[in-house]
């Protein structure tokens, strides 16, 4: 092929393979444990939901036809088309800054991060949506900065992030760090900004676009609000060094190690006064994103945190990376196509996903499997089993289900019931729904999240009602422990295998739990959340 022809069209090849290969990704692999959670956000609209807002859930309905198609491809098809034109938006921050080849490295840089390539660019999580709007928002701030408070057009683009931002706040709480580090650059670096009416009126339109998840929060007493903070409130005084790694190991690996170096590269060059004619657009790129990093490594030293949450931070960083490569390297000012660290990083991801990918389907590098009799692991924990089984737990289940209820072993009503929201959702997706069943929660809310609402929406709990309960040999739990006290008698459990390339890699366990004797408290039930019959608010 003609180099003139692939440096001409470089950016649309990139974006054509990226698509294609995320696009087969999705649709042969199992959804994961989030994923699948989220799909109710899109069965059942809300305001909000106990754990984020609601603009997950709408994504899912609009590109699956409001489930119309539910395979895993059409529930993941908005985070791919996301991922795909998030490479278009983060290529025009990257020359806004500097030039096309800034743009350029922006984009295969963005392509080489394990967390804007697979788990917010093919996972349809609410990372997918703010990712997509906290670019477009931060395009806008680079393009206003860059020119100034008082240069035409700029009114409008400050007015225009307040909707971007808006819409990232309806994807996900950690997007009000865009507000809070661009009043960070107005405060430090442009104080002119504060006199313009502008950005008192796009905090006003974010807050207008954000005001049904409020709504939402007022009727259900903050509840959101509240389990968020206990998720980062320091309950502990011990330093925690170990979590510190974990979390900064995570942000390294999330972010693929390559581009976590460059990043690093790019923000000493910054300090070190080496982007001189890019100051405006580097500096709200830093305040934007350095506290976002440095609040969660700081969290991570008194209890446990996730890698991810600061993976819209180091997206953030992209173009700065991108912007030390073209300036400080030989091959980045010679504009080469792919300088060789870029190389390195997208080498690195495809050997990580062709690991992954080979390991959830054939099991290839930890496939020990379980001892037959004893159910216990041979070996180290797997984590990819759980993107893989659910379909031979459907079809292993489902003869058992049709014999006992044509028998009348148990009632022609059976519904399943889960104690926690994974692998309720799981079971859900690939097993309830398909074969008709209604899946319930028992436990309390903290344990079933939006499920707690689900349960009530789908009747909740009768005298007599007979119930199924799943477990497995890698998330073991036993119902007698947990529902003795509700029914007249559990029985089981028995097993249904789960095989990987011939080995029995995993059991599990279902249960008949018959005849509902006492009805759960309501903290088990949902019926304690002044709960609105229709789903969305009165």
């Amino acid at each position: 092929m003609d180099k003139t022809f692939l440096y001409r069209n470089r950016l649309w090849l990139l974006i054509f393979i990226s698509a294609i290969t995320r696009v087969l990704i999705a649709a042969f692999t199992e959804l994961g444990n989030d994923e699948v959670y989220y799909i109710n956000y899109a069965l059942y609209p809300d305001l909000s939901h106990f754990d984020h807002p609601p603009l997950t859930g709408w994504i899912i309905q609009l590109f699956s036809l409001n489930l119309l198609l539910d395979s895993e491809l059409f529930i993941r098809l908005g985070a791919v088309v996301i991922g795909t034109l998030n490479t278009w938006v983060i290529y025009l921050i990257g020359k806004e800054i500097k030039d096309e080849t800034t743009g350029w490295y922006s984009a295969l840089l963005y392509n080489a991060s394990f967390y804007t390539f697979v788990i917010s660019g093919i996972f349809m999580m609410p990372d997918a949506p703010q990712t997509f709007f906290w670019l477009l928002t931060i395009l806008l701030f680079v393009r206003a900065v860059k020119r100034g408070p008082d240069s035409s057009g700029v009114s409008r683009m400050i007015l225009m992030a307040g909707i971007t931002g808006g819409l990232a706040l309806m994807s996900k709480y950690t997007s009000i760090f865009l507000f809070s580090g661009a009043g960070l650059y107005f405060l430090i670096f442009d104080r002119r900004w504060l006199k313009k009416w502008e950005v008192y009126g796009a905090i006003v339109i974010a807050l207008l676009i954000f005001s049904p998840v409020i709504l939402w929060n007022i009727h259900y007493d903050f509840i959101s609000f509240s389990f968020h903070s206990d998720r980062v409130e320091l309950v502990e005084t011990i330093l925690r060094p170990d979590l510190f790694a974990i979390e900064l190991g995570g942000q390294i690996f999330y972010n693929n190690p390559f581009v976590f170096g460059l990043v690093l590269a790019g923000i000493i060059a910054f300090f070190r006064n080496r982007f001189v004619e890019h100051k405006p657009e580097t500096r709200i790129l830093l305040s934007i994103a350095l506290p976002v990093i440095l609040i969660f490594l700081g969290f991570s030293l008194f209890r446990r945190t996730l890698p991810h949450w600061t993976g819209p931070a180091y997206m953030t960083l992209i173009p700065i990376a991108a912007l030390y490569l073209r300036n400080i390297t030989e091959k980045g000012r010679n504009g080469e196509i792919i300088p060789p660290v870029i190389r390195g990083a997208l080498g690195f991801l495809s050997l990580v996903l062709m690991v992954a990918l080979l390991q959830i389907s054939q099991g290839w590098f930890l496939n020990k499997g379980i001892n037959a009799e004893t159910g216990k692991r041979l070996g180290i924990k797997d984590i990819t089993l759980d993107m893989y089984g659910w379909e031979q737990l459907r079809k292993g289940f489902e003869a058992t289900y049709q014999s006992d209820t044509a028998s009348g072993r148990m009632r022609k009503d059976v519904v399943i019931i889960q104690q926690r929201w994974f692998p309720a959702a799981n079971i859900d997706y690939y097993v309830a729904r398909p074969l008709g069943i209604k899946l319930l929660t028992l436990a309390e809310i903290e344990r079933t999240h939006k499920y707690a609402w689900i349960t009530q929406y789908r009747g909740g709990f009768s005298p007599g009602m007979d119930a199924y309960y799943f477990s497995s040999s890698y998330d073991f739990s036993d119902p007698n422990g947990l529902y003795k006290d509700y029914f007249v008698r559990i029985e089981g459990p028995e097993k249904i295998p789960v095989y990987r390339n011939n080995v029995l890699v995993m059991y599990h366990y279902m249960w008949r739990m018959r005849g509902l004797m006492t009805a759960p408290p309501d903290n088990y039930t949902g019926k304690d959340l002044k709960f609105s019959a229709g789903g969305l608010l009165d």
